[in-house]
């Protein structure tokens, strides 16, 4: 696969949200993905799906509901 961001119709504008930002920059949330979950996000993308990586969820710690009296 060749990347070129010179010929991108939104570069500068939208690389922020670009998945090649996503997976190249080591702040990303998808910088620690490994193989196989490159090349899903690669066959979605290819797909035409817009996607999005997210940071991993915080620590699971015990939620408390809170209750609202009237």
């Amino acid at each position: 696969m060749l990347i070129d961001c010179a010929g991108c119709a939104i570069r500068e504008t939208g690389c922020a949200d670009c998945l090649v930002t996503a997976l190249l920059d080591d702040s990303s949330p998808a910088a620690g993905l490994d193989g196989a979950e490159a090349r899903a996000i690669e066959v979605f993308a290819r797909a035409g799906f817009e996607v999005e990586v997210l940071p991993a969820p915080g620590p699971a710690g015990r939620r408390t509901r809170r209750r609202r009296v009237a």
